[in-house]
């Protein structure tokens, strides 16, 4: 047994590099002709992770790592077969794999589960991000996360250079530390490879944080005392409610609040925010939607957006205890809306208090709206990490939404309601497994039985195939009212299997076959006379192909099938007669196959196509959705989204063709001026929404904006109606004090 164990935590010897002291003027411009660089040693050696991961990169980076007592400077030399260096954009927080770039890795506590992330491009356009749960998947990275730091790039025959300067008191870390982690990872979009320092294994996501070098600083570093910023914002707008009769011209609206960002030691943030503002967050891409349960759409604004792991990381995407767009948003359980009220302000505590230790505080306070009978509510969320053995943790979580005189209105409204959980998170040093257990209890001002949500996920990981397990009991009690529960009373439960090669060829640099069943039965704890206790509600199983070419595209196919018992009467087009519907209780069979192909990304013209086909609760379905552009490199990119369905479901149902169509336009003026214009056509939602775009980055992490919104009632094609409009105009300014 302890061999077992010893070898199931073993792993190779992570490299070194070593982080220089200098004394003497650093400017991040791209050159590298200031004289400490003369005495740095470079570091190189980099590793394909793709097409291959069993080679070294065929064109080498050179990585420099250097410091003083205010900031840390990262340059890197980039090597290449030619001159033709391509970025798709000139905005900042570009995509990955969207042109020559290289990212940095900063694991500041050494505790292999959270990092800061820093880029630029070969055009010295920048981006920035924090990661956590350790980088296992793409939800792991919060590209919303912002601060001042600087850098630069030139391009040169055969290699680009980059140089960073990154402030210590933008970062967080231990005082007295003399260690963190690194990582740097590369794309060469000349021959197109992916490259990285310390090397990746493809089964692992390229930034997943097990595997990373050690960065030694040659002396301790300090906190160099509080760190304070504010980020006032003025606002102004008109708009106009057209469907609201008693409104007959326009509103004139103005706005002025901020935030506060308050360092309280090298590892805590006070972020502070009134008046919050949200007038510049890009509307929701539309859905068609043929579920029978609520569509989950991520969160947007920026408040929220930050350290949102901490908060919104619990449970699953079957039972998450919080879900922070319901804050300003109130369920009236008499009529079953939801209606939207204004937030005054908050204030959130997050961060480290050890190496071990992480917590989170949030407390947001919303207005009463007695024109809506809408009380004030007060949402709390405390949330704490204690990391156990190497990259594991042990979590906590207690949500509050609390009523302010909710007797006073007419509305009916819960005086409280609360959620508290524990959860165990697995992840052994190589990934080799990675878990998740969880128990949430319900706490309401009504008393109920099966008050509780619990879920298990367990997976093992080589790099041949992987195996995992999910499951998740959710009570009907179990009323989360902050967060995000589709369904209850259920018991849901998933094996999945894949199995992965590695040709050695040109064309294909891997491939992947899964398979996996799914069973879903209804507790019956509800008394519902539909269905008895425990009865099997659905069963399903999915085959899959999955393949990634060495140019970047990828094809996929499956084929999917589901037996279902519907509880409630459900209408899946969403668009007949309220008379048209298929009855609860009734049984149905889909089956669905669909393919999906992504043209190579390096193209100028790039497109997706996912055509499907199949039976569909008794009838059949038919669609194809994507998306279709053309870039003019690096300023301007166009595209089309597109998404529709035919469904024939028979009998009493009429034929309906289902269309969702997107043209998008993007224009970078320059790498502090951009455009962006989308429209979303939704004949099943019968709306058409116009939304455009122009942000003007003036100072550093300081923006004007000015944004058009449109949105009409459209029945048909050639019926146009406008719904409402509006222009706003927002200024926000960083400030350190």
């Amino acid at each position: 047994m302890l061999g077992i164990i010893g070898t199931l935590f073993a792993q190779d010897q992570p490299r070194e590099v070593v982080a220089r002291k200098v004394i003497g003027k650093v400017v991040p411009d791209g050159i590298m002709d200031e004289p400490v660089w003369q005495h740095i040693q470079p570091y190189s050696s980099f590793s394909q992770y793709f097409p291959s991961d069993t080679v070294k990169a065929k064109h080498d980076t050179e990585v420099y790592i250097a410091y003083d007592d205010q900031n840390l400077y990262l340059a890197a030399k980039c090597y290449s077969v030619g001159n033709d260096f391509q970025v798709q954009s000139l905005k900042r927080d570009y995509s990955f794999f969207g042109g020559d770039n290289i990212t940095f890795v900063l694991d500041t506590y050494d505790d292999k589960t959270n990092a800061f992330m820093f880029g630029t491009n070969a055009f010295g356009v920048r981006r920035e991000a924090t990661i956590s749960g350790g980088g296992r998947n793409r939800n792991d990275f919060d590209m919303s996360w912002e601060n001042k730091w600087t850098g630069n790039s030139k391009r040169h025959d055969g290699y680009w250079v980059t140089e960073l300067a990154i402030p210590f008191n933008s970062l967080r870390f231990s005082p007295g530390t003399a260690k963190w982690r690194f990582n740097a990872y590369r794309v060469d979009f000349q021959d197109y490879e992916i490259t990285n320092f310390a090397h990746h294994p493809s089964q692992v996501i390229i930034a997943d944080m097990a595997f990373m070098a050690d960065l030694i600083f040659e002396k301790p570093l300090n906190f160099g005392g509080k760190n304070v910023s504010l980020i006032p914002y003025l606002s102004g707008g008109v708009s106009r409610d057209y469907e609201d009769v008693d409104q007959s011209k326009n509103d004139f609206t103005s706005g002025v609040g901020g935030d506060a960002k308050i360092a309280l030691t090298s590892g805590l943030n006070l972020d502070l925010t009134v008046n919050p503002d949200f007038s510049q967050v890009e509307v929701d891409q539309q859905v068609t939607n043929l579920q029978r349960f609520e569509v989950f759409f991520p969160e947007r604004r920026q408040f929220f957006i930050e350290n949102a792991d901490l908060f919104g990381g619990f449970g699953s995407g079957r039972s998450n205890p919080f879900f922070s767009r319901r804050i300003g948003i109130s369920l009236d359980t008499t009529t079953e809306e939801n209606v939207q009220n204004t937030i005054l302000g908050g204030v959130r505590l997050s961060g480290k208090l050890n190496d071990r230790f992480r917590l989170g505080f949030l407390n947001m306070q919303t207005a009463a709206q007695v024109e809506n009978d809408l009380p004030s509510f007060n949402y709390s969320v405390f949330a704490a990490e204690q990391r156990v053995f190497d990259r594991s943790n042990i979590g906590f979580i207690l949500v509050n939404r609390q009523a302010f005189n909710p007797d006073e209105f007419d509305g009916t409204y819960d005086s409280f309601n609360r959620v508290a959980g524990v959860e165990y998170r697995l992840a052994t040093p190589e990934n080799l497994w990675t878990g998740k257990f969880t128990y949430h209890q319900a706490l309401t001002e009504h008393k109920t039985k099966n008050a509780f949500s619990h879920m298990a996920f367990l997976k093992y990981q080589k790099r041949a195939f992987e195996l995992e397990y999910f499951h998740s009991l959710i009570g009907d009690g179990f009323d989360a009212q902050v967060g995000f529960v589709p369904r209850r009373d259920i018991f849901f439960s998933s094996p999945e299997a894949e199995f992965k090669f590695y040709p050695q060829g040109d064309i294909v640099s891997n491939y992947e076959i899964g398979i996996d069943a799914r069973l879903l039965f209804k507790l019956g704890a509800d008394d519902d006379l539909i269905v008895p206790d425990f009865k099997l509600l659905e069963k399903g199983a999915e085959l899959s192909f999955n393949m990634s070419l060495t140019n970047s595209s990828r094809f996929n196919a499956a084929l999917e099938y589901e037996d279902l018992i519907l509880l409630d009467d459900f209408d899946p087009t969403r668009v007949q007669d309220e008379d048209i519907f298929l009855p609860a209780g009734s049984k149905h069979r889909l089956t669905i196959f669909r393919m999906s192909y992504n043209s190579d990304n390096r193209k100028k013209f790039f497109y997706n196509l996912r055509p499907l086909i199949g039976s569909f609760y008794g009838g059949f379905r038919g669609g194809v959705s994507g998306r279709v552009g053309y870039r003019f490199q690096p300023y301007i990119s166009v595209s089309v989204n597109y998404n529709y369905n035919h469904l024939d479901l028979g009998g009493n149902f009429v034929p309906a063709d289902l269309w969702l169509v997107g043209p998008r336009f993007d224009v970078t003026f320059t790498k502090n001026l951009f455009f962006s214009s989308f429209v979303q056509f939704n004949n099943q939602a019968e709306n058409l929404n116009i939304n455009a775009r122009v942000q003007w980055r003036f100072a550093p992490a300081s923006d004007f904006f000015l944004v058009y919104t449109d949105n009409y009632l459209t029945e048909n094609f050639d019926q146009f109606e406008v719904r409402n409009r509006a222009l706003v105009a927002k200024v926000t300014y960083w400030i350190n004090l």
